[in-house]
Formats: structure tokens, C-alpha cells, sequence
């Protein structure tokens, strides 16, 4: 659950911080953040 936490949190600030960004750009970023919290599962074990 800190996981997916730590992933919204990013989105939204993604989402706040860059609203010029286009949807393609916003689902890439969704894509990339959602690979960094699986890695940070498999490492960090929470």
C-alpha cells in the first residue's frame, strides 16, 4: 500500500507541476513511475 501511495502522490505532483504536459506524455510518465514502484517492491520489500 506505500507503494501504490507513493506512486499516486507522484502522478499528482506530476500532473500539478507539468499541466502543459500532453495525455501521451502523461501516460508515459504513469508507465515510468508505475516500473520505479515495482522496482522499489522488489527491493525494498514493503
Amino acid at each position: 500500500m506505500k507503494i501504490y501511495l507513493i506512486w499516486l502522490v507522484s502522478v499528482i505532483i506530476w500532473n500539478y507541476g507539468f499541466p502543459q504536459a500532453t495525455p501521451l506524455e502523461d501516460v508515459l510518465v504513469a508507465i515510468i513511475l508505475s516500473l520505479i514502484s515495482v522496482i522499489l517492491k522488489k527491493y525494498l520489500k514493503i
